[in-house]
């Protein structure tokens, strides 16, 4: 259900709170938007950015719409990060497109703004990116799961995040041109079509509907024998829907993110390969950007690659790869 302003208000107002307005008049203010406030990956980048602003000294102001989608959540934060003195603001968009016009108008007031995770649209509408490689995750699981079939047709179902969002073109065309499908460029917001994928649908990231998604998935074809997901939440969901139907062993999945929940469904077989990303490592780097901009206006500039790992206990010959115990060490969220 959409929130209503309201309570899209009061939400906001009591993240800011809980940050606190009191700020010394040479403190620097960082503000962090995340995509939502639930999902562990967000949560552990609100804990990263908080360590880094306490070590730092900086005050940080922190809002999150209600869901994946929900923009206008995201603008209120915006104007009311930057009333609350924020100089920097972070930011996960979770409309690439929609949220540019309040970027523009912030960064007119003299605000930086800096992309974590996810990329405006278009990517220079922010000052900087901080975030995986997105495509590379997807070319990395792809590359898994080509030599995991071992010369078996492949009749592929993609469980994706929702049409539009760069993060979720990237990881599928990624996985597409890595399994070496017809595919598009890491540019491309489409998704890539081939004849080996026999279904595709929508999940948001989410595991209830990555089930609901993978059950439709298996009523147009049930011969469905490898999985690819936008993250792991869906890549649980989908596992639950093939148990469900009794063929869970004969299907491979591969998932992105390497959250705690993740790396533990690896280890349990679940999913046979991840790729690991680092919310906290691109947390931590865009408040000290925010500091640094404080203290002597020095802007963050372009993207910064912040790094991926494919984590999985079957590895495959030629594809680069870590075991679970590295995958736990560094994973986020429920450990």
């Amino acid at each position: 259900m959409p929130k209503t302003p309201i309570r899209i208000a009061l939400t906001i107002t009591a993240g800011l709170c809980a940050a606190g307005f009191a700020v010394a008049a040479d403190q620097p203010v960082v503000g962090l938007i995340t995509k939502t406030d639930t999902n562990p990956f967000f949560v552990k980048m609100k804990e990263g950015a908080q360590a880094a602003a306490t070590a730092q000294g900086a005050k940080l102001l922190s809002a999150a719409g209600k869901q994946d989608g929900d923009n206008a959540g995201q603008v209120t934060a915006i104007e009311n990060m930057i009333a609350g003195g924020a100089k920097t603001i972070l930011i996960t968009p979770n409309d690439s497109k929609a949220i540019v016009p309040a970027i523009k108008k912030a960064q007119a007031q003299g605000v930086m703004f800096i992309a974590l995770d996810s990329p405006t649209d278009p990517a220079d509408a922010a000052d900087a990116l901080f975030a995986t490689n997105n495509y590379t995750a997807g070319e990395l699981i792809g590359k898994y799961a080509k030599v995991a079939m071992a010369g078996k047709p492949a009749k592929i179902a993609t469980l994706d995040l929702f049409p539009g969002h760069p993060v979720g073109a990237q990881r599928h065309n990624g996985f597409m041109n890595g399994f070496g499908l017809k595919s598009l460029d890491a540019k491309s917001n489409e998704l890539a079509k081939d004849a080996a994928v026999v279904c595709m649908a929508d999940s948001f990231g989410d595991q209830a509907k990555g089930q609901t998604a993978m059950e439709n998935c298996l009523q147009k074809n049930p011969d469905i024998n490898l999985v690819y997901t936008i993250n792991e939440p869906a890549a649980a969901g989908a596992y639950q829907a093939l148990k469900n139907a009794g063929k869970e062993k004969g299907v491979v999945i591969v998932s992105v993110d390497g959250g705690c929940a993740g790396i533990k469904n690896v280890k349990a077989g679940v999913i046979a390969a991840t790729s690991q990303q680092y919310p906290l490592k691109m947390a931590s780097m865009g408040v000290e950007a925010g500091v640094a901009y404080a203290k002597n206006g020095t802007k963050a500039k372009g993207y910064t690659d912040t790094g991926v790992t494919l984590i999985t206990d079957k590895p495959m010959a030629g594809v680069d790869s870590k075991d679970t115990k590295v995958g736990t060490d560094l994973c986020w969220g429920n450990k």
